[in-house]
């Protein structure tokens, strides 16, 4: 591919601009992938064409009125990856920064995310070029609303299903569902996910991506050697990914030996006082200030501090090349899209550290969803054991299958799952053929 065409967005400029993206970029890393599964599967070139790129990419603008009576236009988008197996699914964000060539990306490890863990759907993601913590909550919720509507011939429970992200909380989703209802003149609450539980929500959504990684982290502690419980860990994120799972391996007697949120991490080899340290960022917004007997540290710091797992939960690219070559931990669990760029991914195959790629780790989120989607198509809610269970099972199925996978053809976990992905979605499309 070449990697010298791709489109972006400037975070200043409203108009698109084409520029040199380099390996350590989010796309980069997802094509990368891609490409080398696509390679050792020796995927047919009719097909590969087609995965390659994107079914479609759609921008819109939004005309949105502000409290003061003003009129400003932003920026949306969504980028529709592929459908071979089911209707389009993923993620709408609200970011300042969103740009096309990240939302290609994130569209596509959906994709490959869902084809591994054998859930229906094909890969999409959207954005709203907007900074929703300086806007009132009032202009966000008519910016969602006109992008929304912008977009209502395009997405729905057969079309396009949008799940939660960056700025989108439940009650987000909330709005989204209802003007997708409003359009079709009856209640349509398949078409969203990750929406408060008395809209038809699911159980489980809050902490599932913290659910997957811990059962995915269990499994790859026990087939590397360690014992269950005691893992000296770091955490990269103390929001609702990162802090809900620091919760839950601590109750399942792990260390947590570095914790960090935007402002900075702390670090103790004896173990943090997880509850003591999340309930102070509860009450204040951060853990700048939590009162410790611990070192305060940057980010980038805590990375190549000695652990035995490191599980970065906050944005793409955390452990790039630089980071890579310093790093001390014996495991690295993908708690983000992206986590590890795709030279610091063979850096770190050359140093013997063990990853698990973030279309395996995450994936407890896209199960759950999947699950809420599931739901309201028969109008029967499950408990929450009923959730726990299956996602459960959904998880440690993905983790056999890749690992499996990877004893066979003696490759990386990373590779091994996108194998597996890129053969299941390269199937589906084979069966459907070309309509032309």
């Amino acid at each position: 591919m070449e990697l010298s065409d791709i489109s972006a967005l400037d975070y200043d400029d409203p108009a698109p601009m084409t520029h040199a993206v380099d390996y350590e970029h989010p796309f980069a890393t997802m094509m990368a992938s891609f490409d080398e599964a696509a390679d050792r599967l020796g995927l047919d070139p009719d097909i590969y064409s087609i995965l390659r790129k994107p079914d479609r990419e759609i921008q819109v603008s939004l005309p949105v009125q502000l409290d003061d009576g003003t009129l400003r236009v932003v920026e949306g988008y969504r980028v529709q990856h592929n459908a071979g197996l089911g209707p389009y699914f993923g993620p709408l964000r609200i970011q300042a920064g969103v740009r096309m060539d990240e939302l290609r990306a994130l569209a596509g490890w959906m994709t490959w995310k869902c084809a591994l863990l054998d859930i229906p759907f094909g890969g999409a993601a959207g954005g709203i070029r907007l900074a929703a913590s300086r806007h009132s909550r009032g202009e966000v919720e008519r910016a969602v609303r006109r992008y929304v509507g912008s977009l209502i011939g395009d997405i729905g429970p057969e079309r396009d299903i949008f799940s939660s992200d960056v700025a989108t909380d439940e009650n987000v989703m909330a709005w989204v569902m209802d003007t997708v209802s409003m359009h079709a003149r009856h209640t349509e609450n398949a078409a969203v996910t990750g929406k408060p539980l008395a809209l038809a929500g699911s159980h489980g959504h809050a902490d599932s991506v913290a659910q997957g990684l811990r059962t995915v982290l269990g499994q790859v502690l026990t087939s590397s050697g360690f014992k269950q419980g005691g893992a000296r860990i770091v955490i990269q994120g103390a929001g609702m990914r990162g802090g809900n799972l620091a919760q839950l391996l601590v109750t399942d007697g792990h260390k947590i030996v570095g914790l960090s949120d935007v402002h900075g991490a702390l670090y103790d080899e004896r173990g943090l006082d997880i509850q003591r340290l999340l309930a102070w960022r509860a009450e204040h917004g951060t853990l700048r200030g939590a009162p410790g007997n611990f070192e305060r540290i940057t980010n980038e710091e805590m990375l190549v501090r000695p652990c035995d797992v490191l599980i970065p939960c906050a944005v793409a690219g955390t452990v790039h090349l630089r980071i890579a070559r310093q790093l001390q931990a014996k495991i690295v669990v993908e708690g983000a899209h992206g986590s590890v760029s795709s030279r610091a991914d063979r850096v770190l195959s050359e140093l013997g550290v063990r990853v698990v790629p973030d279309i395996l780790a995450t994936g407890g989120g896209a199960v759950v969803n999947y699950f809420e989607w599931v739901q309201n198509r028969a109008g029967y809610s499950w408990t929450a054991e009923t959730v726990q269970e299956r996602l459960l099972h959904f998880m440690t199925v993905a983790w056999d299958e890749v690992s499996k996978l990877a004893a066979e053809h003696d490759v990386s976990l990373r590779m091994a799952a996108h194998m597996l992905a890129v053969r299941r979605v390269s199937q589906a499309d084979g069966l459907r053929g070309i309509y032309a």
